[in-house]
């Protein structure tokens, strides 16, 4: 006899695996096989490949390595596993129908197998599937918005609708028109943490290996700002000069800026319509050059999980600021749904109990702390997930951008990347 509660943690997997996967595919409508093959950037691998390897993925750990069973379409192994092609060589795809057709095998044994898997053994590993799959997607979304980026430039010589038809054409969707938003500025509005204890990390089934252990920790009082930095304040950054003064950076980040030569966000726009946007496109160098400029700080990962999940009044933590309810369409901008930015002030429901707005989707936000183990940290499922980046270089972002699947948006969910890394779909706020 099944207990109930295993049987509904098994209908809750399958609900997410099928969510996600209407997801996945949505992100694939209409794209051409141009688009699906091509790199955007050396350092990241054309968007077919991210979905042939979310199939593999699954196949290796669910069906392999759980159920026991022979790999589907070996054939595929050499090509869509992390850690055997160079990423320049994941461009000679079989075409979308065929990859399409891969996943479709895979999910349909997957899903005979989560009929009979003995979940209470196997939730974590589950949940790190679904999220892998997230993961991947958000990549995706940055990768396509790179190319739609690209083709711009190329096609600047054409009108408008000239322009949207040809990359409607390649499957490259243009991004829906920003929410309107008020033209008054949105002010710069601090609040105040009280110093004290709180719980940080998770030991959640669904909290990734970086994000364990859940553990105490100690901040003295500090204050953030109430939004993330809008296009409207990082433009005047830009205006005074910003890029050209060494004095607002870091002697890395001079050096960085030298090399890359660039003088604005990488998903810049000049459309007054983003003014009150959170800025999007910047490196970590970019984000403390800014705070530099205006005698702030970005603030620690701590510090900003702290002002997205604890209660001070209650004395309680919530999982996601707003509290518990699951992510929805009136909270944050996420899961592609808008596959755009949004006002800052956009979603009040959705600010956490100390009052700071679009802590979860949106933008991620740099964080001034190097990615490092939690205390009690051991490697899961493998130990290349995270413990290999633990390198003192690694920078940690928090709180998911408007491609986050809500399997992957949570407070206590940690990315990271190198801090001269812009084409990710990251902005930040300000500490002091």
């Amino acid at each position: 006899m099944i207990s109930k509660s295993i049987q509904s943690c098994r209908e809750a997997i399958y609900r997410d695996l099928q969510q996600c996967r209407r997801g996945t595919f949505k992100l694939f409508a209409d794209i051409d096989y141009d688009t699906f093959c091509r790199q955007a950037h050396p350092d990241f691998s054309p968007v077919g490949w991210h979905l042939g390897h979310i199939a593999y993925t699954e196949d290796l750990w669910l069906l392999q390595r759980c159920a026991g069973l022979e790999p589907v379409f070996p054939q595929y192994h050499q090509l869509f596993a992390a850690d055997i092609l160079p990423k320049k060589q994941r461009v000679f795809l079989p075409a979308l129908p065929e990859v399409e057709l891969y996943l479709d095998a895979v999910r349909k044994k997957v899903l005979d197998y989560l009929e009979v898997a003995p979940i209470d053994e196997q939730e974590r590993l589950w949940r790190f599937i679904i999220q892998h799959e997230s993961q991947h997607c958000e990549t995706v979304a940055f990768v396509l918005q790179m190319h739609r980026k690209k083709e711009e430039r190329h096609d600047t010589d054409l009108d408008r609708d000239t322009r949207i038809n040809s990359l409607q054409q390649r499957g490259i969707k243009q991004p829906k028109f920003p929410i309107p938003n008020a033209q008054f500025p949105i002010t710069d509005s601090a609040i105040e943490i009280p110093g004290g204890e709180f719980y940080m990390g998770s030991d959640a089934a669904e909290a990734l290996d970086n994000e364990r252990s859940r553990h105490l920790c100690y901040l003295e009082a500090y204050s953030i700002d109430r939004y993330p930095v809008t296009c409207r304040e990082y433009r005047d950054f830009m205006e005074s000069g910003g890029y050209q003064n060494p004095d607002w950076w870091s002697a890395d980040g001079w050096k960085w800026l030298q090399v890359e030569a660039v003088s604005q966000p990488l998903y810049w726009s000049e459309n007054p319509a983003f003014n009150n946007h959170p800025v999007c496109g910047v490196s970590w160098y970019e984000a403390e050059a800014y705070c530099n400029f205006i005698g702030k700080r970005l603030p620690s990962e701590a510090e900003w999980e702290k002002a997205a999940s604890w209660d001070a009044t209650n004395q309680t933590y919530r999982i996601y600021p707003w509290g518990e309810e699951p992510p929805n369409g009136s909270l944050c901008n996420h899961g592609n749904n808008i596959a755009n930015t949004s006002p800052v002030d956009a979603f009040p429901k959705g600010a956490s109990a100390a009052g700071c707005y679009d802590m979860l989707g949106n933008v991620w936000e740099w964080t001034a702390s190097t990615f490092d183990a939690y205390p009690g940290f051991e490697s899961y499922p493998y130990r290349g997930y995270s413990q290999v980046y633990f390198d003192g270089e690694h920078r940690v972002l928090k709180g998911g951008s408007w491609a986050t699947f809500p399997q992957a948006l949570r407070s206590t969910f940690r990315n990271w990347y190198y801090p001269g890394v812009r084409q990710i779909i990251a902005g930040f706020r300000c500490a002091k």
